[in-house]
């Protein structure tokens, strides 16, 4: 499932690609599953941490000896602690009473297993334990960023060959948005508690190219558009989730705009402006001026009438600058009940699909909107080129459009 959805991850747009447009992991879903704040300030670890640093920051900020800081760095073969070990120095320091180094020790390994994780899954970088350096001000920094910008990074990566996993909280967000695209399970949540752990994933052995079906033949009816994360949640929707521009963690920056999926918000859907190009750009700044970005973008808003609402022409803009179906056409699509009278019938309280599939009565239309599609994916000429033209109408007449 986690692959069928990174193969549909642009980093360009920090978005994935899906049959009726696009849809992200946002600050306000970090702030609802995680329970984490998403303002403060972006981290700057020191230049160059190497296994010298890590040894002499854990005997400075973790109060172990000079000798098991070096066994414990060679041993990871680099700059990192493993989890085994800061749990043995968290219960050695609260016996000897040293309670900053024990919540040093907690920290790190909390963040170093949780919205920091590597794909190791037992190791933590040692640049982290900076962020406890003083830990009276270590609330300061920005985690709901940090943990997004480290999500965005693997789902980066994702797209390379070379890449078989990747870390992060990825799952829950497709559980909360996506209820009948994967089995999983609500437990009863505490509310004291993350909404993340009210998920538990169900066995399955269901295989990539299955949920990349699945993905391809969803619409917009199916998707739990902006879920009711204030249930029950420690901290509440900030405006800050609604910045645009780029959010930064360490030395590593990733677009963030939620304007691309703005029906997650409750908006009406528009055809955003081009990504913003990460050239000339002070990111800290921009991101400490964040209510700018906000008040610009909320201008341009419009409350949505339905859960799914886009503005008339974003569909065809979309096929025209993406290609959302991994698989050429569904053929297995089973669209809603339609009648050659009455046209496609839809639940009048959702409202009408953008993306309502084939006419799976029309065979033929059916296999020949597959071969326009394959040859679109072929084609190399740009959104100006008449071929492409061309085709594009041929493919909206396949799917059912208006052929006058």
């Amino acid at each position: 499932m986690i692959s069928a959805f990174a193969e549909r991850w642009h980093a360009e747009t920090s978005s994935f690609h899906l049959p009726f447009g696009e849809m992200t992991i946002t600050l306000d879903d970090v702030r609802g599953l995680l329970s984490i704040p998403c303002t403060g300030e972006f981290f700057t670890p020191p230049a160059n941490v190497n296994e010298d640093l890590a040894i002499a920051a854990a005997v400075e900020l973790l109060g172990v000896t000079y000798d098991e800081a070096v066994t414990e760095t060679r041993t990871n073969r680099g700059a990192s602690y493993s989890f085994e070990w800061l749990k043995e120095v968290f219960y050695k320091k609260l016996h000897e009473r040293r309670y900053d180094c024990a919540a040093r020790a907690y920290l790190l390994h909390l963040v170093g297993c949780t919205i920091l994780a590597d794909k190791s899954f037992t190791l933590v970088s040692a640049k982290y334990l900076f962020l406890f350096q003083d830990l009276d001000s270590c609330g300061k920094w920005a985690w709901g960023p940090a943990a997004l910008v480290v999500l965005y990074d693997y789902l980066r990566d994702s797209t390379l060959p070379a890449t078989k996993q990747i870390g992060g909280y990825l799952s829950t967000w497709i559980y909360e948005h996506f209820p009948d695209i994967c089995k999983r399970d609500m437990d009863e949540h505490i509310s004291s508690m993350p909404r993340m752990f009210r998920w538990t994933t169900k066995q399955t052995s269901e295989n990539v190219a299955y949920y990349r079906a699945k993905l391809d033949a969803l619409r917009d009816t199916d998707i739990i558009w902006a879920p009711d994360y204030d249930q029950n949640a420690v901290t509440r929707f900030q405006s800050v989730s609604l910045f645009t521009g780029y959010i930064r963690w360490c030395f590593t920056m990733v677009p963030y705009l939620p304007e691309r999926c703005i029906r997650q918000f409750g908006y009406t859907q528009h055809i955003p402006p081009t990504p913003p190009m990460l050239v000339a750009r002070d990111v800290d700044v921009e991101w400490s001026m964040y209510r700018n970005s906000v008040r610009s973008l909320r201008a341009r808003l419009h409350p949505a009438a339905y859960p799914h609402e886009c503005v008339e022409g974003y569909i065809q803009w979309y096929y025209r600058i993406s290609h959302p179906r991994m698989i050429p056409y569904v053929a297995a699509y089973v669209g809603p009940s339609y009648d050659v009278d009455a046209g496609p019938s839809y639940d009048a309280d959702a409202g009408p699909s953008h993306d309502a599939g084939p006419d799976t009565s029309c065979t033929r239309c059916h296999a020949v909107g597959g071969l326009i599609q394959q040859s679109l994916d072929l084609h190399m000429g740009g959104p100006e080129d008449e071929m492409r033209v061309l085709l594009e109408r041929a493919l909206y007449i396949s799917r059912g459009g208006d052929y006058q």
